[in-house]
């Protein structure tokens, strides 16, 4: 997002473990600044070689797959690679999700190695009301009702067909690939579709709606605990301090210093304490959900910054600093690394900016659109509810849903909530998803495994690819010098899932 980073840091902070990995979000940001989520994103890999990348190209949609009354379009982007493609290959189609879809995924990345052995040709759809694909005027509440993983399955299946009678593909065969949220949609269009499309990759993708998303602070305990047992240790002391210096005017103040926030904290603005709790936990969450992996594109700053090197700040007690003081240290490494000048935690701007609904605004750029599709389908809010780890309980599972109510109104509250996160479990199947040839991959240190399925279910056709020591869509960036063993048997084990699909 090209939201400004310091006014928009504590929400961007969220949206980057709500947003998981985006196949091509490109911006040149912060971790917390690419949400999938960007919640935390998949980034645009790097790129061996130059040369044009793939032209925009356009697609027709119905606004409303559901309504045969409504006949309003809308223009859909996508982006054709015939480079590698034989007649009668197969054809491999990448799925858009919560961002801007980003051409170089055309010419890179592990599918795309998979692409010139199978002679493939790619395609990739970016996600309605994401990047350039605009179904409405604006981002109004009235107009996102027309956002949903439903409707994106539909586009999907259009788009599919679509290109099936335009290219002359009617008698290939099909395989989808999707990172975090994409993820799930090619679990789900293979499950929906399944005479669309031969197989489906589903890197990293949650399965299971929770409103309460209490494991993935506990899977970043998990991870961090791979240091040793210190680093938590001495995270829970300074949040332990933190919270006491919040007791105090005087500890207030040191605070505000420590931190270097942009304005004195109101300790009476819940919300606010709030949003600093969720910033300064957030740089941790964020560092675990892309350890190593190789975001390595252009622009792209703090890929460096892994667990081992915010422990070994925690851990260093060679200059005999507090703990509260290292964890203001890792703040301050991640404020520096992203030329960040202060930390914003006011609660109230925050909720100004996600409620602006032009696409030429920030919020439009990602933001507005993810957060509506967790208030409304999926929850997924990493909160700290679980009293099993180190970083206190100063944002629970009501933070969420105030902003629920107060960017979008009072009608999306809990209830409603949870009425769409029992629809979506039921209309997909959770983690009893009753598809056949999909593969599963996932990273032990990715938070976002606890949603999905990380072993093979009895007695189906479904492939768990659980890869040790690795975190979010890591088996989808291009292979690089020092991938651990475990990933390169990945995408070797996920060539032979597809090399199988192909030859039934």
């Amino acid at each position: 997002m090209s939201c400004d980073v310091q006014n928009m840091a504590a929400m961007c902070t969220r949206l980057a473990l709500l947003l998981a990995c985006v196949v091509g979000y490109t911006a040149a940001l912060p971790w917390f600044l690419h949400g999938r989520p960007r919640g935390g994103m998949l980034g645009s890999p790097g790129r061996a070689g130059e040369g044009p990348l793939p032209p925009d190209q356009w697609v027709t949609q119905r606004l409303d797959h559901y309504n045969d009354a409504d006949l309003r379009t809308w223009q859909q982007r996508y982006f054709v690679n015939d480079t590698f493609y034989k007649p009668g290959g197969p054809v491999f189609l990448m799925i858009g999700g919560e961002g801007t879809a980003d051409p170089i995924w055309m010419v890179t990345g592990s599918w795309i190695e998979y692409a010139k052995e199978f002679h493939a040709l790619c395609l990739m759809l970016e996600h309605r009301y994401y990047g350039k694909s605009h179904p409405t005027e604006d981002t109004s509440v009235e107009n996102l009702q027309y956002l949903s993983s439903e409707q994106a399955l539909a586009d999907l299946a259009y788009f599919r067909n679509y290109m099936a009678e335009k290219m002359s593909l009617t008698d290939n065969k099909w395989i989808t690939f999707g990172g975090s949220y994409p993820g799930s949609l090619s679990a789900w269009f293979r499950l929906k579709y399944p005479h669309l499309v031969a197989g489906a990759v589903a890197t990293s993708g949650p399965l299971l709606a929770e409103l309460d998303f209490v494991e993935y602070i506990e899977v970043v305990r998990d991870s961090l605990a791979t240091t040793g047992p210190e680093c938590n240790k001495n995270i829970q002391e300074a949040t332990d301090a933190v919270k006491q210096m919040l007791e105090t005017q005087e500890g207030v103040e040191k605070l505000n210093k420590l931190f270097n926030l942009c304005s004195p904290l109101d300790v009476n603005v819940a919300n606010d304490v709030a949003n600093f709790w969720s910033t300064i936990s957030g740089n941790f969450m964020g560092v675990v959900q892309y350890n190593k992996d190789n975001r390595e594109f252009e622009g792209a700053v703090g890929t460096n910054i892994t667990l081992d090197v915010l422990c070994n700040i925690m851990n260093d007690n060679s200059k005999h600093m507090p703990v509260e003081e290292r964890y203001a240290a890792v703040n301050y490494l991640m404020m520096e690394t992203y030329k960040q000048k202060c930390l914003d935690v006011s609660y109230s701007a925050m909720i100004k900016e996600l409620r602006e609904t032009s696409w030429e605004s920030a919020a439009s750029e990602g933001g507005r659109q993810w957060i509506y599709q967790t208030c409304t389908e999926f929850g997924f809010y990493q909160t700290s509810d679980s009293p099993n780890q180190p970083f206190g309980d100063g944002f629970p599972l009501s933070f969420s849903l105030q902003q629920c109510s107060d960017i979008y109104g009072p009608q999306f509250n809990q209830s409603t909530l949870m009425e769409g996160i029992q629809r979506t479990n039921t209309n997909y199947g959770a983690l009893k998803i009753a598809g056949t040839k999909i593969v599963f991959p996932n990273g032990s240190i990715d938070p976002w495994h606890a949603l999905g399925i990380t072993e093979d279910p009895e007695g189906t056709d479904l492939h768990a690819v659980y890869i040790k020591g690795t975190a979010h869509c890591a088996n989808m960036y291009p292979a690089r010098f020092g991938d651990p063993p475990e990933l390169t048997q990945a995408r070797e084990t996920i060539k032979v899932h597809i090399q199988d699909w192909l030859s039934q």
